[in-house]
């Protein structure tokens, strides 16, 4: 196999890693949001609809 050498990521160019932080971060925040109103939704219907 050919030899590539080190690879080393953490220097590549283009690594926004404070981006890739705040991009994570809003997935976590709207995860949690979209499941807390998604159980909200869950028992409104439960109440009015049973």
């Amino acid at each position: 196999m050919a030899d590539h050498g080190t690879l080393e990521y953490t220097t590549a160019q283009g690594n926004d890693y404070e981006e890739h932080a705040r991009t994570y971060a809003l997935f976590t925040t709207m995860t949690k949001w979209s499941t807390i109103a998604l159980a909200i939704l869950m028992v409104f219907m439960w109440f009015f609809l049973l």
